[in-house]
This record gives C-alpha cells, structure tokens and sequence, in this order.
C-alpha cells in the first residue's frame, strides 16, 4: 500500500470516528434531557405523594375527632338513661 492510500484510509477513518463522535454527542444530549424531564417526574411525583400523606393525616385527625363526638353522644345518652333509670328507682322507693 502507498503513503498516499494509507493516509486516505486514516482520513476516511478519521472522518468516521468524527461523523459517529458526533452522532453519539446528539444521542447524549437527547438522554440528557430525558434525564432530567425524567427527574422532574420523579420529584413532581414525590411532591404529590407528600400532599397526599399530609391529606390522608388530616383526614385521619379529622376522623378521629368524629369517632371521638360519636363516642361522646353515645355515652351521654347511655347516662341519660341511667339518671332516667334512677329516677325510676327513686319514684319507686317513696311509694
């Protein structure tokens, strides 16, 4: 092979390298930004399960509360009923 085919194939060498160095940078670039849309789901996701949980906190609370006004209203009628029950007993007695 002479000097001159030689230096051809490591110009058509080098021009391939630089054609796929170059087809590998736009690849890059293009996972680049899907890194980081990719990211900003992940964070936009953990925000929203962050809301979530503070959400199902107040609801907990909120339920808690409600169970405990149940509970209040149950046990003042239950009261009711023995002062009504008393009263009875009471009535009785005096005959």
């Amino acid at each position: 092979m002479s000097t001159v085919a030689q230096l051809n194939k490591v110009i058509e060498n080098t021009e391939r390298l630089i054609e796929l160095c170059s087809a590998l940078q736009e690849e890059n670039d293009l996972l680049k930004l899907e890194n980081e849309s990719l990211a900003s789901a992940v964070n936009a996701g953990k925000n929203k399960l962050k809301d979530l949980d503070e959400k199902m906190r107040a609801v907990k609370l909120a339920k808690s509360f409600s169970e405990t006004n149940e509970k209040s209203v149950d046990i003042k009628q239950k009261i009711n009923e023995f002062v009504q029950e008393i009263d009875k007993c009471i009535v009785l007695l005096k005959k």
